[in-house]
């Protein structure tokens, strides 16, 4: 007895130390998780701001992008896999001939209130003039319904009956742009559409001929039946109503193509109107936010404040320089970028603006002390007495 009541005594001793240990071991394990979460926490916090500053970099780079291209007129629409991704939902992925056709208005006109949102209907975008550029609107095409048949465009009228007519409108009334127009408008258009459901169309009688024999003016004479013919024109249509029908502008492969402009001197042929160019001219404030693109600071990327973007025309408008300079700089540093750009025998000009009317004759004045804050365009002009270097 008294050697089981040693050994239950050492057990008992045995446990007490064990829990000790245990109890000690439990504490050091979640002191080990606390510091493993800090240092999950702090690797996650290290990346989120690596990706938020990427983004930053990203955002300032397309927003310079974007600065750039509209100094010219011009905006980025995207390549040609993004157009492809957009196309996916306006146009019917597979065509087949249409069973069980029933024309129902009330749907096809929903449908066509849809479609005109995802044309942008109503919106509009920057279009390049001669003298610059303007706002416009998409052209829309002309639909008109009526009971036995459609109308589209300036005709032909089609009936209901015809296998084309049933394929167009079973297009609309699955919700996508009819499959013919997807070749002349890939991006899709808005329909200007006319309701007479109430009404027939119905064709002009043709002339009946006359019986008797008659006099040929401008025209052949049929002697079999002393029918007079004629050859008389149908519609025409003008040339700036064919290059309406055109798109204006069409981006491939990174190149903007003025598609009208170009079909309009192959028509008139070439003039002899001298074409402007347009040169970037490189300057402090232009070579401060190239570098600016890729040094970035831990508030997010340097943006271009107090930037203006001048440009000048030439004399004789044949050159348009494009110069991004500070709101700090001078008359004279202007006057330095284009002499360096255009050379040292050609300083005998003035700087002028057209509207407000002012001569820009103080190379000491700065850009923004002469009400230059924002862009501007100015006006080379020859003066009768070269300015000093």
């Amino acid at each position: 007895m008294s050697a089981m009541m040693q050994r239950l005594t050492l057990l008992e001793k045995t446990v007490k130390v064990q829990a000790q240990e245990l109890k000690q071991k439990n504490k050091k394990i979640s002191s080990l998780e606390e510091k493993l979460n800090l240092l999950k926490d702090s690797e996650d916090t290290c990346e989120q701001r690596d990706v938020k500053k990427r983004c930053r970099q990203l955002q300032h780079q397309v927003c310079e992008m974007e600065s750039f291209l509209n100094d010219y007129g011009l905006i980025w629409v995207g390549d040609e896999s993004e157009t492809h991704n957009s196309e996916r939902g306006l146009w019917q992925p597979a065509t087949s001939e249409v069973k069980n056709f029933h024309m129902n208005f009330d749907l096809v006109l929903q449908r066509i209130r849809e479609l005109n949102i995802l044309a942008g209907e109503g919106e509009s975008f920057i279009q390049s003039t001669s003298t610059g550029a303007q706002l416009a609107k998409k052209d829309s095409i002309q639909l008109r319904f009526y009971s036995n048949g459609i109308v589209m465009f300036d005709g032909p009228f089609r009936s209901y009956q015809e296998q084309s007519t049933q394929q167009f409108i079973q297009d609309l009334m699955d919700g996508y742009f009819p499959t013919e127009l997807q070749d002349r408008f890939p991006e899709g258009v808005p329909f200007q559409v006319h309701d007479r459901r109430d009404e027939e169309f119905v064709s002009r009688a043709e002339w009946s001929k006359f019986p008797g024999e008659g006099q040929a003016v401008l025209g052949t004479k049929d002697e079999s039946s002393n029918v007079v013919s004629f050859n008389s024109p149908g519609k025409r249509l003008g040339m700036d109503q064919i290059l309406k029908k055109l798109p204006r502008v069409v981006v491939k492969a990174g190149r903007v193509i003025d598609v009208r402009d170009s079909l309009r001197t192959v028509l008139q042929g070439p003039s002899n109107t001298q074409s402007t160019s347009v040169i970037l001219v490189d300057t402090q404030a232009l070579q401060a936010m190239r570098e600016g693109l890729q040094i970035f600071g831990d508030d997010g990327p340097l943006s271009a404040h107090n930037v203006v973007t001048v440009k000048v025309k030439s004399e004789d408008g044949s050159h348009t320089y494009i110069l991004k300079m500070s709101s700090s700089e001078t008359i004279g540093d202007l006057r330095q970028y284009l002499d360096k750009h255009r050379g040292a025998h050609l300083n005998g000009y003035d700087i002028i603006s057209a509207y407000p009317q002012c001569c820009y004759n103080e190379d000491s004045h700065t850009l923004q002390s002469c009400g230059l804050t924002t862009n501007a365009t100015l006006l080379l002009r020859k003066s009768r007495h070269p300015h000093p270097q």
